[in-house]
């Protein structure tokens, strides 16, 4: 069992599971029913993405320094309890069930995925 983490609208995997979207807003233009079809993702969770204001410091990040100043103020979002707890929950899940979590982003490196990735390999979740 484990967790991936993969970018929204891409192919699923074989035994990928449910897929979780982190992100703070659903994808433009598709209905909602056609979500899960679409490989969107089958469940919305936008407690895990960053804050709009995040957002707009991520997409603004030019160099590795305004880089990991996002990560840091991410980081700092995702220990609000609310969100720890999700946190917790998801990596504990992760040794029960096969489950996704992702987002947009066409490259990782550059996205909060990257850091949700670590988050939840702190927390000892079994990633893929």
């Amino acid at each position: 069992m484990a967790v991936r983490v993969v970018q929204l609208g891409s192919p699923r995997t074989s035994g990928e599971g449910l897929r979780i979207g982190t992100v703070r807003r659903p994808p433009r233009g598709v209905p909602k029913g056609e979500y899960a079809s679409r490989n969107y993702y089958d469940v919305w969770l936008p407690n895990l993405a960053p804050s709009e204001e995040l957002l707009k410091v991520a997409r603004s990040a030019k160099d590795e320094t305004a880089w990991r100043s996002f990560v840091k103020r991410y980081r700092s979002e995702m220990s609000r309890p609310e969100n720890s707890r999700i946190l917790d929950l998801l990596a504990a899940l992760s040794h029960q069930v096969n489950f996704s979590v992702g987002c947009y982003c066409h490259d990782e490196q550059r996205c909060h995925r990257s850091v949700l990735r670590q988050l939840l390999a702190e927390r000892d979740a079994v990633l893929t």
